[in-house]
């Protein structure tokens, strides 16, 4: 089946507890590893943190929800009007402490938005998972099946933060990554493209599954807290980061066109630490043989706030007012799985 139709971004919401906490007075609670230098190690010197009390609604849905209504104040939808909406949070508490799978996220933001009629699911792919939620929008638009859509994450990430602030022994401890972690939710709404000024020109995924145990997040193996169990060196070895130029230069050598050809004016990495995004940059120029498009990041005041990075980051660099219309932006997944891939967009008007 041809599609002739294609898909762009509309409009991009977010939502950021207003708590801030610093690095150094994360590194105070970490009493296991005397002087560590977390921001020297991971670039970042801030991060939101949830507010647990009840009525903050600053769980992993409450964000969600917050997001989801920032997103349509943006957009020229209303809720009745969309056909689909897809949450894509990797931690999904709700309601204190309890972890939900049934019902879904989905559909309860479906209700409480007033999209009735909508289609309603949610996904699970990691740090990939917004990603894989326009994907999944992206090809529905394109095969005509819905007109326009939501896809959202709220990520109450800090509960690992917590968990490994008391329990990390040293600097090599497979809970090290969860302390760069920030709270944030992201909402983005997908509909049908009539302009080649604002046009996802293609959204590609791949998954690498032997590697898949190298990152899990599973109840901690020590206390009563939720953990995130990284093997970082094996992680960010470059057979790994080689996955993605590997996978984006097939994917694009089977159009004939190469790296070079794209011409993107800003790359977007997964906010995992500012010396991995400087890695993954290396490892993509020396593997296209071209330079890389500026890189953008908000990992120093933000860290790494999971499966909605990207679109936090494309979201600050609009705010700011700094882009040029009609600039060419390519997002980079990379998650446990381990799953890599590359979505490529124009984006001119995109309400933010």
């Amino acid at each position: 089946m041809t599609l002739t139709r294609s898909s762009r971004l509309e409009a991009l919401g977010a939502f950021l507890p207003p708590t801030v906490l610093s690095t150094s007075d994360l590194v105070s609670q970490v009493t296991g590893v005397p002087e560590l230098d977390l921001q020297r190690i991971t670039g970042v010197t801030q991060r939101r943190v949830y507010d647990p009390r009840p009525e903050a609604h600053e769980d992993s849905y409450g964000l969600a929800l917050k997001a989801a209504r920032d997103c349509l104040e943006k957009s020229r939808y209303e809720a009745p009007g969309l056909d689909v909406i897809i949450n894509a949070s990797i931690t999904r508490f709700k309601d204190g402490s309890d972890f939900h799978f049934e019902p879904s996220f989905a559909r309860q933001l479906a209700a409480e938005l007033g999209a009735r009629s909508a289609i309603h699911f949610d996904i699970s792919n990691a740090c990939a998972g917004m990603i894989t939620g326009v994907y999944l929008l992206d090809r529905m638009v394109r095969a005509g099946i819905v007109r326009t859509g939501m896809v959202v994450s709220g990520e109450q990430n800090t509960r690992v933060a917590e968990t490994a602030a008391a329990e990390i022994t040293d600097s090599y401890d497979p809970q090290f990554a969860s302390l760069s972690v920030g709270d944030a939710a992201v909402a983005v709404i997908v509909d049908e493209s009539r302009d080649e000024a604002d046009r996802i020109h293609y959204v590609n995924l791949m998954t690498c599954s032997q590697y898949s145990h190298l990152c899990l997040g599973m109840p901690s193996n020590r206390t009563e807290g939720i953990a995130l169990y990284t093997d970082n060196k094996q992680m960010h070895k470059r057979d790994r980061l080689r996955l993605w130029p590997t996978f984006h230069g097939d994917l694009l050598a089977e159009n004939g066109r190469t790296f070079a050809d794209e011409a993107f004016d800003y790359v977007i990495h997964h906010q995992v630490g500012a010396r991995f995004v400087e890695y993954v940059n290396a490892v993509g120029a020396a593997e296209f043989g071209t330079p890389m498009p500026q890189s953008l990041s908000v990992l120093e005041e933000l860290g790494n706030t999971a499966s909605n990075s990207h679109f936090l980051v494309l979201r600050r660099h609009l705010q700011a007012g700094t882009a040029r219309q009609g600039c060419k932006y390519l997002l980079v997944p990379a998650a446990s799985g381990v799953v890599t891939g590359a979505l490529s967009a124009t984006i001119s008007t995109l309400g933010v």
